[in-house]
């Protein structure tokens, strides 16, 4: 499947987390574990050819408590493996779904000191939608020039309060 075509788009589309249904929970339950699949297959072979595993990511990741989720799953041992996978579903997700994802980059970039990498990824995710909460969030993080250390911190602090929510 072409990441391109319509198709994929309305693969991903299926997968937005509708913060009114009735299986919210579940949604979310699947987002986190959807995340945690794909980081696995870039943590074995280092890329992934499971295409509707990425749809699911980044359909799920239309969530803020998946998004949190995502987050905080990286560890500096995984981190390559996050940069990889993030950067990838970068590269093909389609229009309304680039923000989330933009976002993160831009997260875990700017943990790495690559602060004008982060910055480009920030722009891509405004792009995409000048009122993405994170995106907003994490250009007052760049422009306070808040510490790297400090950003990690709060991450790793919140992850366990996220996986509370989403697996209770």
């Amino acid at each position: 499947m072409d990441y391109r075509d319509e198709d994929f788009a309305r693969s991903v589309a299926s997968y937005f987390v509708d913060i009114d249904a009735a299986d919210l929970n579940a949604m979310q339950q699947d987002g986190a574990t959807a995340i945690v699949d794909l980081a696995g297959e870039y943590e074995a072979m280092g890329c992934s050819v499971n295409t509707a595993l990425k749809a699911k990511v980044l359909g799920r990741l239309s969530d803020i408590q998946v998004r949190d989720f995502a987050l905080g799953c990286h560890s500096d041992v995984t981190l390559p493996n996050y940069v990889a996978m993030w950067t990838d579903l970068l590269s093909m997700a389609p229009a309304k779904f680039v923000a989330p994802v933009a976002s993160l980059c831009a997260a875990i970039t700017y943990e790495t000191g690559d602060k004008e990498g982060a910055a480009q990824y920030l722009r891509r995710a405004i792009a995409d939608d000048a009122r993405y909460s994170l995106a907003a969030l994490l250009q007052r993080v760049f422009a306070s020039g808040w510490p790297a250390n400090a950003f990690a911190a709060m991450r790793a602090d919140l992850h366990p309060k996220v996986c509370a929510l989403i697996f209770i």
